[in-house]
């Protein structure tokens, strides 16, 4: 006797929507003079986190992100914790939100960034981005 066939799952099928748009790519800041160019650029605060965005204007498609905690976050404990859920948060937001040719810097808050929600952290950037972008259009 064979078993019955397994209904086939949803997860294994592909998502046509999915597959036509575009795919940002997204890099990560390292140097310090990349950190300062968007420091003197555009922010946005939120409740967990500040985001401070540039446009580079060089024509490529790739999305650059740094993230940056300060000591006042806590520990190395709490600003390594802060900054793994900013980046798992940009990298889930920025696939869909982000604009290429541009630099994000996302910079954790003390207690905020570590202790909130993480689908308001996401709320939170989606947020940031689209006010940043709405007076970067304008």
């Amino acid at each position: 006797m064979t078993p019955p066939e397994a209904p086939e799952s949803d997860c294994f099928r592909s998502d046509p929507a999915a597959s036509a748009r575009p795919r940002i790519r997204i890099e990560t800041l390292a140097r310090r003079p990349e950190f300062l160019a968007a420091a003197r650029a555009d922010k946005q605060g939120t409740k967990a986190m500040l985001v401070q965005a540039r446009h580079r204007g060089d024509g490529t498609d790739v999305v650059r992100v740094g993230f940056t905690c300060s000591k006042k976050v806590g520990n190395a404990v709490a600003r390594n914790r802060a900054k793994r859920r900013l980046r798992e948060a940009a990298r889930l937001v920025l696939t869909e939100n982000g604009r290429p040719g541009f630099d994000y810097v996302l910079i954790g808050k003390p207690g905020a960034t570590a202790e909130r929600p993480f689908d308001a952290l996401q709320d939170d950037l989606v947020f940031a981005l689209n006010r940043l972008h709405a007076r970067s259009s304008a």
